[in-house]
C-alpha cells in the first residue's frame, strides 16, 4: 500500500465528525437496505455485503432500532425508497483522479449534483472508466497499535488468515485484504479481542500523487463537498497528504 499514506485516516477523522453530527446515520441506512436487499436476506450469516454494512454501523455507535428498520426496507418488510448504485468519475486540483460512490433514488439529479460540486471547486466530472483504471478493490481494516501484544504475532496470524498487507501509520496498523478474504480476516481480529477503529472494502489507489500546499488544500475542499452529499456512500482519492502538510491545513 505504497503511497497510500493518510488518505484513510483522513477519511476515518472526517467519518468520526459525521456520525457525530447525525449525516453519517443516513448513509449507513442507505447502505444496510441496499445490502440487504440485493444480498437476498436480512441475516448477516448468509449475507457479506450486509455483515460488513453492519459492522460499519457498529463502529459508528448507528442506533439498533435505525439499523432493524433498515434492513426491513431491505426486505421488504417496511415500505422505503428504491436505492440504485451509482459510480461517478472525475478530476481535481493538481490532476488528481477522484471516485464517488453513491447510493440515489435519482439518479438524474445525482450526477447533476456531483457535476456542480466538481465544477464549482477546482474540478471536473469525467467519462466512465476515465479515472477508475488508477485504483483497485480491497478490503481494509485500521488497527490500533495498542491493543496488539505481540506485533510478529499479529502479523503472522493475520497473513494466514487472508491479509495481502501490513502496514504502521500513525500508531495504527493498515491491514488489506482481497475482498473476498475480508470478512475472515476481520472475524480473526475481533475473536483476538483487537480493536478495529475502522473497517469496510474500499477502492484504493494504486499510486498516489503529492501536491503543494494550496493545491492539496482545494483538492481536500472538493473532496469534503462530494463527501456531504447525502447521496454519497464513499469518495476516494490518489491525493497523498505528508503529515506536515495535513497539519499545516488543518491549522
Amino acid at each position: 500500500m505504497s503511497g497510500h499514506s493518510k488518505w484513510h485516516s483522513i477519511k476515518h477523522k472526517k467519518a468520526k465528525e459525521d456520525a457525530i453530527r447525525g449525516n453519517m446515520f443516513g448513509k449507513l441506512s442507505r447502505m444496510i437496505t441496499v445490502a440487504a436487499r440485493e444480498g437476498g436476506s436480512g441475516d448477516p450469516k448468509d449475507n457479506i455485503a450486509l455483515a460488513n454494512a453492519l459492522g460499519k454501523a457498529k463502529e459508528y455507535n448507528m442506533p439498533q432500532d435505525n439499523i432493524e428498520r433498515a434492513i426491513k426496507r431491505g426486505t421488504g418488510e417496511l415500505e422505503g425508497v428504491n436505492y440504485e448504485s451509482a459510480v461517478y468519475e472525475g478530476y481535481g486540483p493538481g490532476g488528481i483522479a477522484i471516485l464517488v460512490e453513491v447510493m440515489t433514488e435519482n439518479k438524474n439529479r445525482t450526477a447533476s449534483d456531483v457535476r456542480n460540486i466538481f465544477n464549482n471547486n477546482n474540478g471536473s466530472l469525467g467519462e466512465s472508466g476515465s479515472v477508475a483504471w488508477q485504483f483497485e478493490r480491497k478490503g481494509l481494516l485500521i488497527i490500533d497499535m495498542a491493543s496488539i501484544e505481540d506485533e510478529d504475532e499479529f502479523m503472522l496470524n493475520a497473513i494466514d488468515a487472508g491479509a495481502e498487507d501490513i502496514e504502521e501509520e500513525d500508531k495504527k496498523y493498515i491491514v488489506k485484504t482481497d475482498p473476498t478474504d475480508f470478512m475472515e480476516v476481520k472475524k480473526y481480529l475481533e475473536n483476538q479481542k483487537i480493536k478495529i477503529e475502522s473497517s469496510g472494502i474500499e477502492m484504493l489507489p494504486k499510486s498516489t500523487i503529492n501536491l503543494s500546499k494550496e493545491e492539496a488544500s482545494k483538492a481536500l475542499k472538493l473532496i469534503n463537498k462530494l463527501d456531504d452529499h447525502d447521496d454519497a456512500q464513499n469518495v476516494t482519492s490518489n491525493l497523498d497528504i505528508p503529515d506536515e502538510l495535513l497539519n499545516e491545513i488543518d491549522s
